[in-house]
């Protein structure tokens, strides 16, 4: 079984909120680049259909999640006032049917974090339109879109958990598991150590 080689960015200041969600952004991003790089061997296994989870698949999950770090690095790169929406999504791309098309994806999205939230303010107002199905607005920060892309994250990697499980995957104890859990759990993870 291959090892957990994902690691979290080397951080020296965690009391600044922003140097930690990027931390915590960049490590879940990384666990997926981790899941490509040592534990899927072929591009079938991101296209392959759960029988668990109907119409998913691990390549799916890892577009999916990827797509809310995007959209909201490009909604903080326009002018403000800011408008986000995550409904505004390309569906079957190149990282859904291969591995390197997905590791360069989730590469890029890591990129665009690192030029987007150190310069961002965690308190910018977002306003957030969705489709509920009826077409809402929502009053957000930056910051706390930022915690629910990466929350978001975890959740779709817990569905990329049991998938992996499916094709007879076994992934890392930490993987698809939220920072909460983690901590509370006292697991010895990269996000399950409290910093408080």
């Amino acid at each position: 079984m291959p090892s957990s080689n994902y690691a979290v960015a080397p951080q020296t200041d965690f009391s600044d909120p922003l140097k930690q969600q990027l931390s915590v952004a960049k490590t879940v991003l990384l666990q997926a680049v981790d899941l490509l790089d040592n534990y899927l061997t072929s591009d079938e296994q991101l296209s392959i259909s759960s029988q668990y989870l109907p119409g998913s698949t691990i390549g799916k999950h890892l577009r999916h999640a990827r797509d809310h770090f995007v959209l909201l690095a490009a909604c903080m790169l326009q002018p403000p006032p800011y408008v986000l929406s995550y409904d505004t999504r390309i569906r079957n791309t190149p990282m859904e049917t291969s591995r390197t098309g997905a590791k360069e994806a989730l590469l890029e999205a890591i990129r665009q974090l690192e030029d987007v939230v150190p310069a961002a303010d965690m308190k910018a107002p977002v306003t957030l339109h969705a489709v509920t199905p009826h077409m809402q607005q929502f009053q957000s920060t930056f910051g706390r879109e930022l915690w629910f892309a990466s929350l978001h994250c975890v959740h779709h990697w817990s569905m990329v958990r049991v998938i992996a499980g499916e094709i007879n995957i076994k992934l890392t104890d930490d993987f698809g598991f939220a920072p909460s859990t983690l901590v509370y759990q006292d697991r010895e993870a990269p996000l399950g150590k409290a910093k408080i």
